[in-house]
């Protein structure tokens, strides 16, 4: 499995994909296809933690007036199938790895896991 999943109208999401030969790659525009519940369990499996993979950028955090540090695991998972903006992004997931999000550091492993520099 090699999929990423992403947004088209995000410029850092199109930025960090034009980085690396993605030819056979699963590409997911999730808002025209949000995640499914069983991808969510495998990103899951991979971070350990639905919070790992929730985006507190996210424009709906603030139009439906949450409280990001008063929610639980299952708050996290309930909303990342809810909406796609609050899904980190880009999430690269393979058989054995995932990368999630666009800070510095993730950037830096998945340039290494393909082997650009």
């Amino acid at each position: 499995m090699k999929k990423v999943f992403h947004l088209n109208t995000c410029d850092t999401c199109r930025k960090i994909l034009a980085q690396f030969d993605l030819t056979d790659w699963e590409l997911r525009e999730i808002k025209k296809e949000p995640i499914t519940k069983e991808e969510l369990a495998e990103m899951h499996k991979k971070t350990k933690s639905y919070e790992a993979l929730f985006s507190k950028k996210s424009t709906q955090i603030k139009l439906r007036g949450l409280d990001v540090k008063s929610l639980t695991e299952k708050d996290f998972k309930d909303l990342l199938l809810d909406h796609y903006t609050f899904l980190k992004r880009p999430v690269f997931l393979t058989d054995k790895e995932i990368f999630v999000g666009n800070d510095k550091k993730n950037v830096e492993a998945l340039q290494e896991f393909f082997g650009v520099n």
